[in-house]
């Protein structure tokens, strides 16, 4: 699934040849913008790759299976090694929407880590890691591509060395470092305006595209903020959250816990028009 595994593919293709590869099963993904499925599906296509989707009726009949961006139980038997790439540097952040929570927690460093999973989610012995520094702020699309890359890294050195020696070679987690990630819903989505401009600001890039966006209510609906810049703050002796102080380039300025976060896109989650121009001036984002 997902960007990720649609640049792993290509890259994987044109690295080692189509017939590395004995299967494709894709699925698709309606909590994103734009879910790589049907660019998937094509590059199997346009290789002569079997190709399944997730519904289909379909046998694993391969020795290894590379598991990308799936978030569902996949049955294996001891003739099958399944080899899991989980965003983030194992053992911290094993679970859901590790990305998105490495960038809201403003992590120094972002990683991928290929796994040899087993029953326990992201508990299986380490193949290889790899991880890459980021300079915030940073857009989630941006953090996304630079991962990808590490995913291409990642799968030539398994791959590799599933060739030369029809083997990998594993290391245990440590336990005493294990971390958490829970999954994200509707309500994950949601500005904190007590939050400073700039954690506000970060959240914004961190769930942005191709995610659904940092929501928040504008008039009793529903709006996604896709852009924003964080300004100096201001001795406001009333500090009421989430209202607006004044306009500058017709851009609202917003009020938050510490400093202030100027507008500059954002849309209403019903039918994706932009708010703007604003028609009132007192006004609170709640």
């Amino acid at each position: 699934m997902s960007e990720k595994g649609y640049q792993s593919l290509v890259n994987i293709i044109e690295y080692f040849g189509s017939e590395i590869v004995d299967s494709i099963i894709f699925a698709k993904d309606k909590n994103i913008l734009e879910d790589y499925s049907t660019q998937i599906e094509g590059i199997a296509v346009q290789n002569n790759i079997k190709v399944y989707e997730k519904t289909d009726k379909y046998v694993v009949s391969t020795k290894y299976i590379v598991a990308i961006s799936w978030r569902w139980l996949i049955p294996i038997n001891e003739n099958i090694t399944l080899i899991t790439l989980h965003d983030s540097l194992l053992p911290k952040y094993r679970g859901f929407a590790p990305l998105v929570n490495q960038l809201i927690n403003k992590e120094p460093y972002i990683g991928v880590t290929a796994i040899v999973s087993d029953a326990e989610y992201d508990k299986g012995s380490i193949i290889t890691q790899s991880k890459t520094q980021i300079n915030y702020p940073i857009k989630i699309k941006d953090a996304i591509s630079m991962v990808s890359e590490l995913y291409v890294e990642i799968l030539k050195n398994v791959i590799q060395q599933v060739i030369e020696n029809d083997s990998l070679n594993t290391v245990a987690q440590n336990e005493s470092e294990a971390t958490y990630s829970l999954w994200r819903d509707e309500e994950d989505y949601r500005i904190n305006w007590s939050s400073s401009a700039q954690e506000i600001q970060n959240f914004i890039f961190s769930v942005g595209h191709p995610y659904k966006g940092a929501s928040t209510y504008l008039m009793n609906e529903k709006i996604r903020i896709n852009n924003a810049v964080e300004l100096d703050d201001l001795d406001v002796v009333n500090r009421d959250v989430g209202k607006i102080i004044f306009m500058e380039d017709k851009s609202p300025v917003v009020v938050c816990g510490k400093g202030l976060l100027k507008i500059t896109e954002a849309t209403y989650d019903k039918n994706g028009a932009s708010i703007f121009p604003l028609k009132k001036f007192r006004i609170r984002f709640l």
